[in-house]
């Protein structure tokens, strides 16, 4: 069995974002040289997210005006805030948004259904924050 494991690095200027990250990763299951396998693409910070969907600029604006509803950026809302923090609602969008994905490499490719991409969703930007991409297959 192989494996290859790297790490993305993200540093949005805005506190909230939408990024595609699917060349990247199929960068990295290219040089892992597994045909047959998995690879896990998972946020490594509480206050973002990786997720499957269309990438279609409407629909991001969707994401982000439904986030903001569910959880709004309001610093005094939040029991969490009261340990000197401001980003309980990245918490809470992160929940919803989901922590990682895992897709199928068949015959050295990422095997998606019709439209889906891989996205990193940032929702307390501003700083530098990882993602690891693993691959295992044969």
């Amino acid at each position: 069995m192989k494996s290859r494991t790297e790490y993305l690095t993200f540093n949005t200027p805005e506190r909230r974002a939408f990024i595609n990250i699917t060349p990247q990763v199929r960068k990295v299951v290219e040089a892992s040289g597994v045909r047959e396998g998995l690879v896990l693409v998972n946020a490594m910070h509480i206050s973002a997210s990786v997720f499957i969907n269309d990438d279609e600029s409407g629909l991001h604006q969707d994401f982000d005006r439904w986030l903001e509803k569910l959880a709004p950026y309001a610093p005094e809302s939040y029991m969490h805030n009261r340990t000197g923090e401001d980003n309980a609602d990245a918490h809470l969008k992160r929940q919803v948004m989901g922590r990682e994905v895992v897709v199928a490499i068949t015959g050295g490719r990422l095997d998606f259904g019709p439209w889906e991409q891989i996205f990193y969703g940032e929702f307390d930007g501003q700083r530098p924050k990882r993602v690891l991409v693993k691959v295992i297959g044969e």
